[in-house]
């Protein structure tokens, strides 16, 4: 726990007291205090605002672009501010959590970018949290370099440029309160990141930069940006020297895309297509739609309709405001003992990647270093110059209509169905375990792809349809059967996981598929397990189911 005494500014947890020593100065807890008393009434009323529209969704009120910003979007003469420095050609940009190995390894891909992730593919577990600012600390003064069982981790000359992902503005950080009030996840990531590293950065030549995640509303941009005036002006920098890149994850921030980039314009560096979480919140946005069921999770590609205009859209938006427009993630890992399975999984990495960089897309994301070089190769060859922010897409016409299609083909599958299971519960424990990200059958798993199965089972209980290959009807106990006869194999999937940890994860399940509406994220329903490890008191924790 800190030593230092900033008024109105607790920390609860002993947890990492060396990183806690070091990062929680009085100057960074101050920092972090202000932004907490400027801003946090702001984030409440944001999130309050996304209940309200979700009871107008339910209520059979369809998206639409928002009529009150037609000027915004019709205006063509205001522009995004130009590429930071190490920013102009982002082509590949590899992603994972903030350990120290992952931290050098990613730094050292060959990759144009690293983005450093607390949010997705980290469990915000407070040893997670507070090391991985550490090591982002260590790896911006060339400090990192370590050695482990024999072996040197060392970071090369010019290593990627690194851009941080914080957690979403619904998420808290329990094991700080400001004036008795748990503190944004989004704000502790950003100041304690920001305060420390941000002046060292520019020293370097680079910038503070950011990925910003899980927004809903323009609204919720106007928030980072006053967040980036602000922060700015207090530590002496440049207005302008932060960028942040927007994943349009969301189906409402699809509609409203114009509108972030309009709202960040002196600090956006573009828009990437999130493209799992984008899949959870059509389901979950349309929760009370029956004509929005979708087909098995493999079913969901990038090429059905909604998904294809939602891409087609960001690009065109990008490219008219003249900043990326970046690609998402193909979860596909290497496999290393079956060559003809490779094979298989990096034609589709290769597929998915030509797809991109015609489509007009600036740069791509990978989640290994060894798939670096295909996704390179791919985006070398066909994209010349640092970007494509010459290709307009003038000829894109998207509608509404076009974003909320609901021609999918495919079917429920028994396959389907047990996948869904195992990945969820496979997933969650790990995740309870302090694990953010997981390999499964070859597909590397994090928060957003666990979600899909989380809500797919869902909504397949709620509407009773049937399994298209058994003709079984899916009921809340047959989904349990399966959980059930899972259970068994999950120590199996997830190397080393605690017993409490998968009764955590099957409850969660089984809870999640009887309720009315599914909860918003299974990361705000289980974050006061991860507290209670981390000896914050009740009250600081909200409902873990």
């Amino acid at each position: 726990m800190s030593n230092v005494t900033v008024p109105g500014v607790k920390v609860h947890s002993n947890v990492a007291p060396k990183a806690q020593a070091e990062l929680f100065t009085e100057g960074a807890l101050k920092f972090l205090a202000a932004l907490h008393r400027t801003f946090e009434t702001t984030r409440q009323s944001l999130l309050t605002a996304r209940e309200d529209a979700q009871r107008r969704y339910d209520s059979g009120v369809a998206l639409d672009f928002p009529a009150e910003t037609k000027a915004v979007r019709e205006e063509p003469s205001w522009q995004c501010a130009p590429p930071a420095p190490g920013l102009e050609d982002r082509r590949v940009e590899i992603t994972g959590p903030t350990d120290r190995k992952m931290v050098i390894n990613a730094l050292n891909s060959g990759a144009k970018t690293f983005m450093a992730d607390f949010e997705d593919s980290s469990s915000p577990t407070f040893a997670n949290m507070l090391n991985g600012q550490v090591n982002l600390r260590d790896a911006i003064r060339r400090q990192i370099d370590f050695e482990t069982g024999g072996k040197k981790y060392k970071l090369v000359e010019n290593p990627a440029v690194l851009i941080v992902r914080p957690r979403g503005w619904h998420l808290d950080e329990p094991r700080v309160t400001i004036d008795n009030i748990p503190v944004s996840g989004s704000i502790f990531d950003f100041a304690i990141f920001f305060y420390h590293s941000a002046k060292e950065l520019v020293k370097r030549g680079f910038g503070p930069y950011f990925y910003l995640p899980k927004m809903e509303h323009y609204l919720e941009a106007r928030l980072w940006n006053d967040i980036f005036v602000f922060s700015q002006s207090y530590i002496g920098l440049p207005q302008g020297t932060i960028r942040g890149t927007v994943l349009i994850e969301t189906l409402p921030a699809a509609f409203q895309m114009e509108e972030i980039l309009f709202e960040l314009r002196n600090h956006s560096s573009g828009l990437n297509c999130g493209r799992w979480d984008y899949i959870f919140s059509f389901i979950k946005k349309r929760r009370a739609d029956r004509s929005a069921v979708l087909p098995d999770r493999k079913d969901v590609t990038m090429t059905v309709p909604f998904m294809d205009a939602y891409v087609r859209l960001l690009i065109k938006t990008c490219h008219k405001r003249k900043v990326a427009a970046m690609g998402g993630m193909s979860a596909q890992i290497p496999i290393k003992d079956d060559p003809k399975a490779n094979e298989v999984a990096m034609a589709k990495v290769r597929a998915d990647k030509l797809r991109e960089v015609t489509a007009g897309h600036d740069g791509t994301w990978i989640a290994h270093p060894l798939i670096n070089t295909i996704a390179r190769e791919i985006f070398d060859q066909h994209m010349l110059g640092p970007n494509q922010y010459y290709n307009l897409r003038s000829e894109v016409q998207v509608a509404a209509a076009d974003l909320l299609s609901t021609k999918v083909p495919g079917q429920i599958t028994l396959e389907g169905i047990k996948e869904n299971v195992a990945t969820c519960l496979a997933y969650t424990a790990a995740w309870v375990g302090g694990n953010g990200c997981i390999p499964f059958n070859y597909l590397m798993e994090d928060a957003a792809t666990a979600e899909i199965t989380r809500i797919q089972l869902w909504q397949w209980v709620k509407y009773g349809l049937r399994v298209d290959d058994t003709g079984d009807v899916i009921t809340a106990e047959y989904i349990d059967d399966h959980i059930e006869k899972i259970l068994p194999t999950i120590k199996d999937i997830v190397k080393g996981v605690n017993e409490g940890d998968v009764k955590i994860a099957k409850e969660y399940l089984k809870s999640q598929i009887r309720r009315t509406w599914p909860s918003e994220f299974l990361t705000s329903d289980l974050m006061g397990h991860l507290a209670v490890k981390d000896g914050v008191a009740a009250r600081f924790q909200k409902s873990v189911l």
